[in-house]
């Protein structure tokens, strides 16, 4: 590879934050891991991730072509490869249909189910892109595409519908994102009101977006007691959810309507350390109580 190519997939991995893939990967190998009860290293396993993988990269690339012109515009965000043209529109394009040809050949590798329910995965993604222009409940939206994912690998390595005990954990997932996105958007929230754009923050404020984030949160917090109880977990599961429950409250603490100086430590370390924390204390779970 070139330099300039170098250069240009180095812009693209950052572009897209692929290290935060970490968000969602401990999910997605959630819903293995609760369907059959333990984790094996096998051809489900690399699939599931490499349909992981190239759904988030579809969906950031999508949302980074789709909000250039709004990044440009933008003090906090118009540093980013496209506004700052180090990579072109039809570069990311490309970058975007490529990774969801992956996804939709990893999905045509797993179960057949998945062959039918892969654009149902895919359409939260896309509509998210464009929810800030029309609605408050962007984040929720946003939610729902990280949520699909426990889901997504259920079907994908049961080649059934999920039931109840698995939708409540994806809808666990569901609150905790659209929590932890709207802390994060109240970085922004004079720029979404000059630019008319939707958000809990730029509707009812910092101080009500940061209690609607704290109850979204408890909520978060309820539906995984819920799960472990449906899928009969013990002890070390709910120390994991005791774990988490005390990291969402730190989280909602160390950010203040008067002070959002941590608002990327309260979105970005934490919430990293939850999605592993739930994977870790669930699989020693299933690993010393089967």
């Amino acid at each position: 590879m070139s330099k300039t190519g170098r250069s240009k997939f180095t812009a693209f991995l950052e572009m897209i934050k692929i290290e935060h893939s970490i968000f969602a990967l401990p999910f997605a190998y959630l819903g293995i891991l609760l369907s059959r009860r333990r984790f094996l290293f096998n051809r489900d396993l690399f699939w599931v991730t490499v349909a992981m993988v190239s759904a988030r990269t579809f969906a950031m690339s999508f949302n980074r072509y789709v909000d250039r012109e709004i990044d440009a515009r933008n003090p906090r965000t118009k540093n980013r490869a496209l506004p700052q043209k180090l990579l072109t529109e039809k570069e990311v394009l490309l970058f975007t249909y490529s990774a969801i040809l992956i996804f939709i050949l990893s999905a045509y590798m797993l179960s057949p189910m998945c062959r039918y329910f892969w654009p149902i995965l895919l359409l939260p993604m896309i509509i998210y892109s464009y929810t800030k222009k029309f609605t408050y409940f962007c984040h929720f939206i946003l939610g729902i595409s990280l949520g699909l994912s426990p889901i997504g690998t259920w079907i994908a390595v049961t080649n059934t519908i999920p039931p109840l005990k698995v939708i409540l954990l994806g809808m666990a997932i569901m609150f905790w994102t659209a929590g932890f996105d709207i802390i994060y958007a109240c970085q922004d929230i004079d720029f979404d009101r000059k630019e008319g754009l939707f958000s809990i923050p730029s509707r009812f404020g910092i101080s009500t977006a940061l209690k609607v984030t704290s109850l979204l949160h408890v909520i978060t917090i309820i539906l995984l007691l819920l799960t472990g109880f449906l899928f009969q977990l013990q002890i070390f599961y709910f120390l994991g959810v005791l774990t988490v429950a005390s990291i969402l409250w730190y989280e909602n603490h160390i950010v203040k309507p008067s002070d959002l100086s941590r608002v990327n430590v309260a979105f970005f370390t934490t919430n990293g350390v939850v999605s592993i924390l739930i994977f870790v204390f669930t699989w020693l779970d299933l690993y010393f109580t089967k």
